[in-house]
């Protein structure tokens, strides 16, 4: 059963070392992010599993042990989901970004109260496979955590990457609130579509949380919620 959540934004530039000097533009972010991955490690879990989105190619299950790099933005830094087993065999395929950016979090947070696995999840999945894939996360152990990694709109300024849509702080809004409030029902009916016309990373993982929240009876709060670089990012936590 799932027993805690945190959600995070996922760009690279969450990482300090990657952020460079415009690294103090995310500090609060940072910190919120610090505050919810710590209700995770109070809540003991017995696995903790991060999902966020992946590329055709970078989807699917991630064994603990995965690593990831930043060396794609110009930083020579490897992170890591944790310990690899004793016996892990040959080495995983490395992790997607938004994993990697979770793992720094971890690592950030000097993660060592469960085991760390991983799950990328495609942009296209349906609401209905997401929640499926909640569901089967949720039943891995007695007790699990997710730290749940996605963006919202992409799409929020005319500076943004993929620049205005009024749509996007409507959506965003809608969001956000939902993740706050720890709304599955609301987070389900996210629109896949629109998600997708407006650059939305996160609606695809989080649509996996709220399958995994079903029958949790989890409470929500939204920590941080902001706008810089015209993506939307949301910080919350689910216990």
């Amino acid at each position: 059963m799932l027993v805690a959540a945190a959600v995070c934004p996922c760009p690279p530039l969450l990482v300090p070392e990657v952020a460079s000097g415009a690294a103090p533009e995310l500090d609060a972010a940072r910190t919120a992010c610090a505050d919810a991955v710590g209700v995770l490690a109070a809540a003991r879990p017995d696995l903790l599993v991060v999902v966020g989105p992946a590329g055709p190619e970078e989807c699917g299950a991630f064994p603990a042990g995965s690593s990831g790099s930043f060396a794609g933005f110009g930083v020579e830094l490897t992170v890591r989901l944790g310990e690899a087993p004793a016996a892990s065999g040959a080495a995983p395929r490395p992790l997607p970004v938004s994993l990697a950016v979770g793992a720094w979090l971890l690592e950030s947070a000097r993660w060592s109260g469960a085991p760390v696995e991983g799950l990328g999840v495609r942009e296209p999945l349906p609401a209905d496979r997401c929640a499926e894939e909640g569901r089967g996360i949720a039943a891995r152990a007695d007790r699990v955590a997710m730290l749940v990694m996605g963006d919202g709109s992409a799409r929020r300024t005319v500076k943004a990457p993929g620049y205005l849509d009024d749509r996007a702080a409507g959506f965003d809004a809608e969001a956000a609130r939902a993740l706050g409030a720890a709304d599955l029902a609301a987070l389900g009916a996210l629109d896949a579509s629109l998600a997708h016309e407006l650059a939305v990373a996160g609606r695809a993982p989080w649509q996996v949380l709220a399958g995994a929240a079903e029958g949790a009876g989890l409470d929500g709060r939204l920590l941080y919620e902001d706008v810089p670089y015209g993506v939307g990012y949301f910080v919350a936590s689910w216990s």
